[in-house]
């Protein structure tokens, strides 16, 4: 009775495995008893186990994370309709949502017209956008899949994430900038506003970034408030929102900033 350990880390029978792997890492344990409601004994958990467990949630939570169904059998061992199957719906549904964004650069047509210009950057905008809000997702998703991150802690991480997509869009803002006010100075290709239309692109790569990390790091805890799995916040899904709303932040701080020269 002197020796003995009273503080014991048990599991219930219905234990998310996900909370158990958690257990293990939490308190370096090599096993953990599995208790009724009563707290009877009823088997034990070994480190061995939560191994296999721990590879098939990080595989099914990459899958999610790549716009997939996760996969119930090994890659080679899924039949082709099934694997079809489990991939076709999320790429159905963000071909109909990339949809929008054509419809979104038909409400700037005219705008378009006056300044074809624009056009040539709309790829270099969307994919800043995407880019950062799939990065900024990915990284939500992992954190708090590792216990790191948690529901309550969503105002941190907007408050660091917002900082970061400063920064970022800065920094992309700051090339964009200098590579299109270089040619169009020195080459004349872009006309003589050349040097507004790069003030124009970069501080239209600054809010798309901004936008996008924001976006990619505040879905995973909407999801998981509303009691669905963060990894559901695909980098593809991310990046597909942030491509239709880049294309309005993008055509809208030109329209302000070109208005009465090119526009």
């Amino acid at each position: 009775r002197d020796i003995m350990h009273t503080d014991l880390v048990t599991v219930r029978e219905d234990t998310d495995q996900e909370e158990v792997a958690r257990l293990f890492a939490e308190h370096d344990l090599l096993a953990i008893p599995v208790v009724d409601e009563d707290g009877r004994m009823k088997g034990l958990v070994t480190v061995d186990d939560i191994v296999d467990v721990l590879q098939e949630e990080a595989t099914e939570d990459i899958q999610k994370i790549g716009g997939s169904e996760a996969l119930d059998a090994p890659y080679f061992d899924t039949p082709l309709p099934r694997m079809v199957r489990k991939r076709a719906g999320w790429l159905a549904a963000l071909f109909v949502s990339e949809m929008l964004t054509s419809t979104a650069m038909g409400y700037f047509e005219h705008t378009i017209q006056r300044a074809v210009v624009l056009a040539l950057f709309v790829p270099l905008i969307i994919s800043s956008g995407g880019n950062s809000g799939s990065q900024a997702s990915t990284l939500i998703i992992r954190a708090m899949a590792l216990g790191e991150v948690r529901l309550r802690d969503w105002l941190r991480v907007l408050r660091r994430e917002a900082m970061s997509g400063l920064l970022l869009g800065a920094i992309l803002g700051a090339i964009g900038f200098l590579r299109v006010a270089g040619v169009g100075v020195l080459t004349g290709v872009y006309g003589e506003h050349a040097v507004l239309l790069a003030v124009a692109i970069a501080l239209a790569v600054l809010g798309v970034v901004l936008w996008g990390t924001l976006v990619g790091s505040m879905l995973p805890f909407l999801l998981r408030r509303l009691g669905f799995d963060p990894a559901s916040a695909s980098a593809p899904f991310v990046a597909t929102l942030v491509d239709v709303t880049g294309i309005v932040i993008y055509f809208l701080v030109a329209t302000t900033i070109l208005r009465g020269t090119l526009l």
